[in-house]
């Protein structure tokens, strides 16, 4: 693309050239099918200890962190546990984040150099 530092072009601008997902929605994206891989493990898999918080720990735990990615979705704990179940449909619905964010670029104004 040739941006140089100098040339003070926004994210919003450089996202919207390169068709790219946010980071964020990339990352929500593998959380959400590594939960799907976890959920369908046996209880007493290893695996699913990471999912609670350990006594003493900050309040912020990798569940909570999976709980609000599902909000996102307009889905709760328990519907995800059901949904992840159906391999293709949840691998379709932890993928959907990063291309809705793709597909959402909101249009910015344009700056300039005497704006900033």
């Amino acid at each position: 693309m040739s941006i140089k530092w100098y040339h003070f072009v926004q994210n919003d601008d450089v996202w919207r050239q390169t068709k790219q997902p946010k980071l964020t929605a990339i990352i929500r994206a593998c959380r959400l099918t590594i939960f799907g891989h976890i959920a369908r493990m046996d209880d007493n898999a290893d695996a699913k200890r990471i999912l609670r918080r350990p006594p003493g720990r900050p309040r912020i735990t990798r569940l909570s962190t999976i709980q609000y990615d599902l909000r996102c979705h307009n889905l709760t704990l328990p519907e995800a546990v059901d949904i992840d179940k159906n391999r293709p449909l949840w691998r379709l619905l932890s993928m959907s984040g990063a291309k809705q964010s793709q597909s959402y670029m909101p249009e910015t104004t344009t700056t300039t150099n005497a704006n900033r």
